[in-house]
């Protein structure tokens, strides 16, 4: 009996001393991202939460063009938190390609080892900063997205069918001017993903964004429908190097500043 309690006590305090997020079942971690306020900012500040195994975070409020009814969670000011960094790394390890286009719930809890939940709600992370040289998270940016509420949304296209396409069988080559296409969408509706079929496609073939299915609700934010998202070209188009841009710049008598 006593090797059980004590068994027992050292349980609680495993339990005890993990952060909420790693206490939670492993879908529920994936589902949820773990924060707790921050409240100061700053360079200095930012680069102490990166040393102690943190990652600053921002969490936006309503836009005045965004539209829509909002929660009160959403309608709350912009609200700087801090997350941990080893979540947040398995979260894009996990789903790097579409982490920016798919919502996912956020729990602002009073303290790192607090159980008390200050703020719960959905989000949808819009912007993963990172260092240009060693590619280290420096901070993270996230938008309410409740119910009743219009994001604007960088949504993912994604090219399948390529290993059947005519034009590409034939040598061609797929010229993807658009790996990306911004919407306006209701927050319960953000698509993860475009997908743009390939299989019937020839050399000389054009998609364009107007061929796109999407949902009724969605509101493409651009000023051209006839946009191509992509071609499919007789070659790869040869990339002109510097000297050759410096030459022609020169020829129409433009100079550097």
């Amino acid at each position: 009996m006593v090797r059980w309690w004590r068994g027992v006590g050292g349980a609680l305090r495993t339990a005890a001393a993990a952060p909420p997020w790693r206490r939670a079942s492993s879908a529920g971690y994936h589902r949820t991202i773990q924060a707790v306020p921050r409240e100061r900012t700053g360079g200095r500040a930012a680069a102490k939460e990166r040393a102690d195994g943190r990652i600053p975070a921002v969490v936006l409020g309503v836009s005045g063009d965004g539209g829509g009814a909002a929660s009160a969670a959403a309608a709350a000011a912009v609200m700087n938190v801090t997350t941990e960094a080893k979540q947040i790394r398995e979260l894009l390890k996990e789903n790097s390609a579409f982490f920016c286009s798919t919502p996912i719930r956020l729990q602002v809890r009073a303290g790192a080892r607090s159980a008390v939940v200050l703020q719960s709600g959905t989000v949808l992370p819009m912007k993963v900063r990172r260092d240009r040289e060693s590619g280290k998270i420096m901070n993270l940016v996230m938008a309410w997205a409740e119910k009743g509420m219009n994001l604007k949304v960088n949504v993912p296209v994604v090219f399948k069918g390529e290993d059947v396409c005519p034009g590409l069988k034939k040598g061609g080559y797929l010229h993807k001017l658009r790996t990306r296409v911004k919407y306006l969408c209701p927050a319960e509706n953000i698509p993860q993903k475009f997908e743009v079929d390939l299989t019937n496609r020839d050399i000389g073939d054009k998609i364009y964004m107007h061929e796109i299915n999407v949902d009724p609700s969605l509101k493409l934010l651009s000023k051209d429908e006839t946009t191509p998202i992509c071609e499919i070209l007789a070659t790869k188009p040869v990339e002109a190097q510097p000297e050759q841009i410096k030459e022609a710049a020169e020829a129409v008598g433009v100079t550097e500043a």
